[in-house]
């Protein structure tokens, strides 16, 4: 019934649920090898804010009754790891924050409500950058993410922590969050996968809010199959969130081993093909042309609104927050880190006019891009520019006049959000891939992007490539530790 819990820690998700479901493993003794895994590693690499230990252990038994009594859910017993941003109940959601460390939530974020409703087991509540506002997770408060692959540099953000987790083995499946580019930037950087899915497919409620306007929940995992699964149990309609869609959801299962042939595969090369490290490059092209050996039928396409794209999302993202966080500015804004409270201040200056103009450019941006897919099926880009750099050369906001930046460290962070944050603007639902590994053996993620709602089309092109590469099955030293 047992597997070595070396072996068990390194399970997917789809394979942790088969093998608790048909009893070869029981729950409990994969929920204690993560949980090992996250005592052994947690000093180097502050995944965690929060270790349900307890709890986890308590839902692994019950997990295992089900499983004994034929009554198991699809992920029934299955540790996943949930970013600090989505409530918990009864356990704390700091969203990074020291101004929130001792906010405990009465009720589950939707989100989470559905995994345990799956049967999922949470084992802890993962870091992130402060208030998801940031890409390289270096929380002053929690301790500075490091990056499996290389522990002196960042694992990226805001969802750093979910990532960092899944490297390791320390959970089989996470949660994020990625309001411009916060599941697929620490996914690329870290070696896993993350999909943002369509805006309004994943509920919000329960999510401390970054953009209203940008905000997305999402899946990550070790394999395209498990965050399909996981997927599956999150999206749907949810009537008490305001931004809810009530649309049809295809099964992301259905056709996602039917491979990329005949597909149409866009390269988008004016805007998401520049200023690429050469590393970087080579490895996206190699996947470009491994997918095309399976069957794609790859052509470059234009993309709409290149040279105003980013301050679009730029304008809405910082006044969205700064409105949120208006009470925090205006009572606790010593507490703020400095990187994110530059970015909280700059919202504050922006007009109401300048803000109505980006919300109105954002809609005719979104109608330009759902054209290019008249004439193609997914996009494919790299998911950011470079991999993943060292934490001193990356903590800076990416704004334009941060007092105190170096022009290395706003370069590093635009240059992680550049290719991510276009597909928050328009809301289309875009994926990281592992795509292999730089000559300093960092990861380098490739980034799929499909129309609305087209969910399982995109899961099919990424589960086509990772079929042919291979890549998913490559993980950090540290997660044999």
């Amino acid at each position: 019934m047992t597997a070595p819990a070396s072996d068990a820690t390194q399970l997917t998700l789809e394979q942790a649920a088969d093998a608790i479901r048909s009893r070869r493993i029981s729950a409990e003794e994969l929920v204690r090898a993560c949980l090992t895994r996250i005592d052994r590693l947690e000093p180097t690499l502050h995944a965690f804010i929060t270790v349900t230990a307890d709890d986890a252990l308590a839902a692994a038994r019950a997990s295992d009754r089900a499983a004994a009594s034929g009554t198991a859910r699809p992920l029934e017993g299955v540790p996943v790891a949930v970013k600090d941003l989505f409530d918990t109940r009864g356990v704390p959601t700091t969203a990074g924050s020291p101004i929130l460390r001792e906010r405990v939530p009465r009720e589950d974020a939707a989100v989470v409500e559905k995994l345990r409703d799956a049967g999922a087991v949470i084992v802890g509540k993962t870091n992130l950058h402060e208030w998801a506002f940031g890409v390289t997770s270096q929380n002053a408060t929690f301790g500075g993410a490091r990056n499996p692959w290389d522990a002196r540099r960042i694992p990226g953000g805001s969802s750093g922590g979910s990532a960092i987790a899944l490297s390791v083995g320390a959970c089989a499946g996470a949660l994020g969050s990625d309001t411009g580019g916060s599941i697929r930037i620490p996914s690329a950087l870290c070696g896993v996968v993350g999909l943002k899915p369509t805006y309004g497919r994943v509920s919000l409620r329960g999510a401390i809010p970054l953009s209203w306007t940008l905000d997305h929940a999402g899946p990550m995992a070790r394999s395209v199959r498990d965050v399909a699964l996981l997927y599956r149990a999150i999206a749907g309609y949810d009537p008490r969130d305001p931004v809810s869609a009530d649309r049809a959801i295809e099964d992301p299962l259905d056709g996602i081993e039917s491979g990329a042939r005949g597909m149409r595969i866009g390269l988008p090369r004016a805007h998401f093909f520049s200023g690429v490290d050469p590393g970087v490059a080579r490895l996206v092209e190699d996947a470009a042309a491994a997918i095309e050996r399976a069957g794609a039928v790859l052509h470059e396409t234009a993309f709409p609104a290149v040279d105003e794209i980013l301050d679009v999302q730029r304008t809405i993202i910082s006044a969205d927050a700064a409105a949120y966080h208006a009470a925090h500015l205006a009572e606790s804004a010593d507490e703020i880190a400095p990187d994110v409270l530059a970015r909280l201040r700059y919202g504050e200056t922006l007009s109401a006019a300048r803000y109505a103009l980006a919300r109105r450019r954002r809609d005719e941006i979104h109608a330009e891009v759902v054209e290019l897919f008249d004439t193609c099926d997914v996009l494919l880009t790299p998911a950011t520019a470079i991999a993943a750099p060292l934490a001193d050369e990356a903590d800076a906001t990416g704004l334009p006049a941060e007092p105190g930046a170096t022009p290395a460290a706003v370069r590093t962070a635009a240059r992680l959000t550049a290719f991510t944050s276009p597909f928050n603007l328009t809301g289309l639902p875009a994926a990281s891939v592992p795509c292999g590994l730089t000559a300093e053996d960092l990861p380098v993620g490739l980034q799929l992007v499909a129309a609305p709602w087209r969910e399982a089309t995109l899961l099919r092109a990424a589960r086509a490539y990772e079929r042919v590469s291979g890549w998913d099955a490559r993980r950090p030293s540290l997660a044999a530790a």
